[in-house]
Parts: structure tokens; C-alpha cells; sequence
């Protein structure tokens, strides 16, 4: 603590910082909006997204781009393969 600064003075100093930083955090909340869908539009849109979802249930039904890396070591390690020396 510097000399000329009292005990007193440091906590005058940090409630104000800290009275500003509370009063900048509430200025900056984001309030979430309502859902103004009906309850049809709502259950239509979880029977849509049900139907794109796959047999496991897990992954979408979508295809695939590229096949998993570790059907292919060769390229899964990203190593030339050995040679015999």
C-alpha cells in the first residue's frame, strides 16, 4: 500500500469501483424475449425437428462427408508409411 493512502481511503476507493462495475453489468444484462409462438407452431416444430433426427436418435440424418479418420491409419496418423530398410 502506498504511504499516503489510509486503510480507510483503499476501501472508499474499491466500493466505488466496485458500485461502478455492478452499475456497468446491470446495463449490460440481455433479457431473453418471450416465445410468442402458439402451442401448435411449438409442438410442429419439435415433431419437425423429431423427424430429422436419426434411428439412434443422436446424430441427424445426415451423410456423412468424409469416413472416420481411423478407417484409414495411413492417414489417421499422418505418417508416410515404413519402408523396409
Amino acid at each position: 500500500m502506498p504511504k499516503g493512502v489510509k486503510l480507510k481511503d483503499m476501501d472508499k476507493r474499491l466500493a466505488k469501483r466496485h458500485k461502478r462495475q455492478v452499475a456497468r453489468a446491470r446495463a449490460n444484462v440481455k433479457t431473453s424475449e418471450p416465445d410468442l409462438r402458439t402451442p401448435e407452431q411449438i409442438e410442429a416444430d419439435r415433431e419437425a425437428s423429431r423427424s430429422a433426427m436419426g434411428a439412434r436418435g443422436d446424430q441427424p440424418k445426415v451423410a456423412a462427408s468424409s469416413r472416420p479418420m481411423r478407417h484409414n491409419p495411413a492417414i489417421a496418423t499422418g505418417s508416410a508409411a515404413k519402408t523396409a530398410v
